[in-house]
């Protein structure tokens, strides 16, 4: 029998149909009591991923005491939406989220959000608990800044003025991160001495920042996204792996300066695209010295303490952008490529299902095998040049998800869109 044939077989064997949001209970207990819990997606435009990642993240803490959302978005916009939700100010939902403004807004400005974290407030309220939403990417740069300058004025701390000195070395820019790392890639004139500095100084003086609105954090975040977005644009021009390892590194940080903020047993559910979440050592991504959320995690906090869950879908509809900051449209995602993963779930058949990687079949999924990616830029007519990731499955996550038909994601207006 060959291994296409004995991944086919296994999958008839094991797969759990997945009919209604019930059948999520496997995946609660199949969890145990990992601390980080990673849920992927193969675009960032597909409504079920969104739908599906809010009904097991509601189980999680629900059920097993789940203390945050981490998801891939700037800390400055997904902190109005953890304001929104703990109820720290009066604004609504569909208000925190016009603060979403830079492109791909869809990501995070869609009804599908909307109404997840509508749920988590009320939740909050009724339960007591203090569930946050917290974005742990790197691109806020110029936000990032802005912010921990008004916190530290806000506070009256003597760090302000050295704040706005670190940040003043920026002004040149306008505001243009790309022209900052060209600038500082080239010509060896960076800021990075200076918010590293700002860092350390916010750090040795946190306690001064408590209170009951998360200043301490929020300040902390802002001023680590500061450091880490100067080096990521520097890096970006150069070439190479390190623009992306340093992005997903700053991810990794972020969220542990988020768990040391909870403290003792606290835990987390991250919502990132399969790319982050699966172990890249299980990809072509290793070969291009590549690392990512997954793979550092399970080195930093054990494998036992991370399920990683990923995300695909056979064919559908999807809401993308044929160029990097050109208007969103909603795309055919067309049937996936034979061969691949996404037809080898298709094929053993044509319904949703779930599957459980463990020490018993793990072996039988360890050949590579191609797994659909899309991005917030897609071609769907060429996406067979492309999108398909070669990735030993039962290494790269703990279980997975199909969709056998998914829709695009319904977005709502956002404010004004920034392109970066």
């Amino acid at each position: 029998m060959s291994n296409i044939q004995s991944m086919f077989q296994t999958i008839k064997e094991e797969a759990i149909r997945f009919d209604s949001y019930d059948d999520l209970d496997a995946i609660v207990e199949a969890i145990v009591e990992a601390k980080y819990v990673l849920l992927g997606e193969a675009s960032h435009g597909t409504s079920e991923f969104y739908t599906v990642r809010a009904e097991l993240s509601k189980k999680l803490m629900k059920e097993k005491g789940f203390s945050f959302i981490a998801v891939e978005g700037d800390w400055p916009s997904c902190f109005s939406v953890n304001r929104y939700v703990k109820g720290y100010d009066k604004k609504s939902a569909r208000d925190a989220l016009k603060d979403f403004n830079r492109w791909p807004t869809w990501m995070w400005a869609n009804e599908e959000v909307l109404s997840f974290i509508q749920w988590i407030k009320d939740y909050n309220q009724t339960s007591g608990k203090n569930v946050g939403f917290y974005g742990i990417d790197v691109y806020s740069l110029w936000e990032s800044m802005e912010e921990a300058v008004r916190l530290l004025e806000t506070k009256g701390a003597k760090e302000a003025e050295a704040a706005r000195k670190a940040f003043s070395c920026f002004e040149p820019h306008n505001g243009r991160a790309e022209n900052y790392g060209i600038h500082a890639a080239f010509y060896g004139e960076d800021c990075i001495d200076e918010v590293m500095k700002l860092l350390i100084k916010i750090r040795e003086n946190r306690h001064d920042y408590q209170d009951d609105y998360e200043t301490s954090l929020n300040l902390e975040i802002n001023a680590l996204v500061a450091v880490n977005a100067e080096r990521y644009y520097r890096s970006m021009v150069q070439g190479g792996p390190d623009d992306w390892n340093i992005r997903d590194h700053h991810m990794v940080s972020a969220l542990e300066q988020i768990m040391a903020y909870y403290g003792t047993g606290a835990k987390a559910i991250v919502w990132e695209h399969n790319t982050h979440i699966g172990d890249a050592r299980a990809t072509d991504m290793k070969k291009e010295g590549l690392v990512n959320v997954g793979q550092i995690l399970r080195e930093r906090a054990g494998k036992t303490n991370v399920f990683a869950l990923g995300f695909g879908t056979h064919r559908g509809s999807v809401l993308a952008a044929r160029k990097w900051g050109e208007a969103m449209e909603t795309m055919a995602v067309p049937p996936a490529e034979k061969g691949s993963w996404e037809d080898l779930m298709h094929q053993t058949g044509e319904f949703n299902k779930i599957l459980f990687f463990s020490e018993r079949n793990r072996k039988i999924f360890n050949d590579p095998i191609g797994h659909r990616a899309i991005g917030v830029v897609y071609h769907p007519e060429y996406e067979h040049l492309g999108n398909y990731v070669p990735s030993i499955m039962s290494e790269r996550y703990d279980g997975f998800i199909h969709i056998e038909q998914t829709t695009a994601l319904k977005p709502i207006a956002a404010g004004e869109v920034t392109v970066d």
